[in-house]
């Protein structure tokens, strides 16, 4: 079954020897070109671009075209086409890139949320990748000395689009698309995207360092908050780095760094190693390189972070991003080839590594502002940029796809700036326009690409998803509880089922969008039994869930509930949830379903900063699709990306897709 909004949690080991995770027939093609004798001039080769901006909304884009504020976008609208694009069921970025990759739906690829459940352990992982340690080791004193590798795999299924063109001898590169850590194996240029840990295999984890007291913060998601003094101008503290499994009881591996304070100007000089840099109050460092010792002498793992000096005085204040995995030196397969990474850095220096960039999770908890956050995704869409023109200039043929995911991440955190009707909506921001400056940012994206095409090259934009408020929260767990459904063994909340009493319990919530049963034969403790017992006890709770009403607006909270075995196909539609749901506008599953938690209320005011969310009914939230060629289908799905793709160079579609060519003569 599978395994979060992880875009929240995550958990992880580390290898021995590197650093690994516990947490895609047809005809040859022949290149489109005439021969450039007598003065005959070349044919362009056939490309085909692909432009994937992560949540980009159909509506709030046509409404931003129609003001004139999206001069590309309407260009492209008007010498093109354009259409809504259906999303896949959940509407999650792993599902729905997984689903753009292979043209499969989540039976044949095997991604159904961000997070999976392991019904022999009833213990969540996420559910793109997997680690797994040295098997063999042999202990020296406190070391631990592995005799075999360590392993990283990725888990989606069925066969990228891209390994497929490469068989048939056509480029491509692929540039950070989620659901592809490691890189699926192939000679194509591949760097990773959303999936990818950083240097502790967390999906990102901060570090802030405080004069105040540590417990001011309570407890931090995605970071964590460390206490320092002020000694003398001076503050001593380190980096955490690497689980370091050679030695015994596996500790974390430390860089020490420190800061130096001037006593009478708000500047500092921070030397981590042997590095140093000067850092004014309110100032971001450039990227710092943190070698993390493994074994002495003989072994290290590099890491590049940035430092954020927020205040000197009165409290000091240092914001750490979380440890990028390096790409001059990459501890983890980011990239195939694998010195891709390495070329990256060569042309334009260190950059982001971890798979979702900017740090939503700082903003969350409020160890950066709205305008110091900025300022971090700001960077990271600098980056973005440089790599785009980089790979764009050098584009002759094949296929070449780039992900932006600055439109999916400001909407997550910035709905509550330009929606009145969010619990969290302050009509006194400053920041209420930032959703229709991310969007105005990719159509200049576009801009670049558009100067680019000649008749030689079909263009593709596409979203995975749209977007829509998330103004309650839903506790799915909780339900089940008060309808009978599940049990505890204590009054507890708890956390990851682990309060459970699962002789007593016969459903429970799995990641974002699932409900399982606890069945009998694939459950370690199932009670409900296959067949008969099961499709009635689906019935009943699908049908109780549908009726559900949130008591302070009389909206229904689902506005479907659909049967893994109704909803797809394919070979691993036995390990998915047995229920997917589809929440009604404005609702979502809350944080503490995700985490396993079973909280007293039901129905929650979402108060938080991630106040805008995609993942309710597919229906709600379309994506977008947009061509520099008539699209002919008439309600173009994710799945039809795949084998529309592939017919650009006269390749038929594979066994397990369900889509088809988008541009298909009828």
């Amino acid at each position: 079954m599978g395994s979060t909004g992880a875009e929240r949690s995550s958990g992880v080991i580390m290898n021995g020897a590197r650093v690994v995770i516990a947490l895609t027939l047809g005809l040859s093609l022949a290149f489109l070109s005439v021969g450039c004798r007598d003065g005959v001039a070349q044919a362009p080769q056939k490309k085909v671009l692909i432009l994937g901006f992560d949540g980009m909304d159909p509506q709030i884009l046509k409404g931003l075209v129609q003001e004139g504020q999206l001069p590309n976008f309407a260009r492209l609208m008007k010498t093109g086409d354009f259409k809504p694009l259906a999303t896949s069921m959940p509407p999650q970025s792993p599902v729905a890139w997984a689903t753009f990759i292979t043209g499969m739906n989540p039976g044949g690829h095997g991604i159904f949320d961000f997070i999976h459940i392991d019904p022999a352990t009833l213990m969540p992982y996420l559910s793109t990748s997997r680690a797994e340690p040295a098997k063999r080791t042999i202990r020296i004193g406190e070391w631990n000395i592995p005799l075999s590798s360590g392993k990283v795999s990725l888990l989606r299924q069925g066969k990228a689009f891209w390994e497929i063109l490469e068989e048939h001898g056509v480029p491509t590169t692929i540039f950070r698309v989620p659901a592809n850590f490691p890189p699926a194996g192939t000679s194509a240029r591949q760097i990773s995207g959303m999936g990818t840990p950083d240097i502790l295999g967390t999906y990102g984890t901060f570090s802030f360092y405080t004069s105040e007291p540590a417990e001011k913060y309570g407890e931090v998601s995605g970071g964590k908050v460390f206490h320092i003094e002020v000694v003398d101008n001076k503050v001593l503290a380190r980096l955490f780095g690497p689980q370091n499994t050679f030695r015994k009881g596996n500790p974390a591996s430390t860089a020490d760094f420190t800061v130096f304070l001037d006593p009478e100007h708000p500047v500092t000089k921070v030397r981590v190693q042997d590095r140093q840099l000067l850092l004014q109050e309110g100032e971001w460092s450039d990227w710092v390189r943190v070698d993390f010792e493994i074994l002495p002498f003989l072994h290290s793992i590099s890491g590049i972070c940035r430092f954020y000096l927020k205040e000197m005085r009165p409290h000091f204040k240092l914001y750490v991003t979380p440890v990028n995995i390096d790409p001059a030196s990459p501890a983890l397969p980011i990239t195939t080839p694998k010195h891709y990474a390495e070329e990256l850095a060569d042309e334009i220096g260190p950059f982001y590594t971890q798979g979702i960039p900017e740090d939503t999770k700082a903003l969350s908890e409020e160890v950066l502002t709205d305008e110091e956050f900025m300022q971090q995704a700001n960077l990271v869409f600098a980056e973005e940029l440089k790599m785009f023109e980089y790979e764009l200039n050098r584009f002759k043929t094949g296929v070449l796809f780039f992900y932006i995911g600055r439109t999916d991440q400001l909407a997550h955190m910035f709905w509550r700036t330009m929606d009145p009707n969010h619990p969290s909506y302050d009509s006194t921001t400053n920041y209420r326009s930032v959703i229709e400056q991310a969007y105005r940012d990719v159509d200049g994206v576009l801009g670049k690409a558009l100067e680019t095409l000649d008749e030689g090259t079909t263009l593709i934009v596409l979203s995975d998803h749209g977007f829509a408020p998330f103004y309650r929260a839903f506790n799915l767990n909780s339900w089940l509880k008060n309808e009978g459904y599940a049990s505890l063994t204590d009054d507890k909340e708890g956390e990851l089922l682990q309060n459970v009493n699962w002789t007593k319990t016969r459903a429970y919530g799995v990641g974002f969008n699932g409900l399982a049963l606890n069945l009998r034969g694939r459950e370690k403790r199932g009670v409900v039994r296959a067949g008969a017992e099961r499709q009635k006890l689906l019935n009943e709770i699908a049908q109780k869930l549908l009726a559900v009403r949130d008591p302070k607006t009389e909206e229904h909270i689902f506005l479907k509930v659909h049967k893994a075995e109704e909803l797809y196909t394919g070979p691993y539609v036995k390990n998915a949830p047995d229920l997917i749901l589809g929440y009604n506008k404005g609702y979502r599953a809350s944080w503490e379903t995700v985490l396993g938690k079973f909280p007293k209320e039901i129905l929650r005011d979402n108060t938080e900063k991630w106040s805008g969310d995609h993942l309710m009914e597919a229906e709600l939230v379309p994506g977008i699709l947009l061509a520099n060629k008539k699209i002919t289908a008439e309600r173009p799905a994710l799945s039809d990306l795949a084998p529309t793709v592939l017919a650009e160079f006269g390749i038929f579609k594979q066994d397990g897709m369900v889509g088809s060519d988008l541009f298909q003569k009828n």
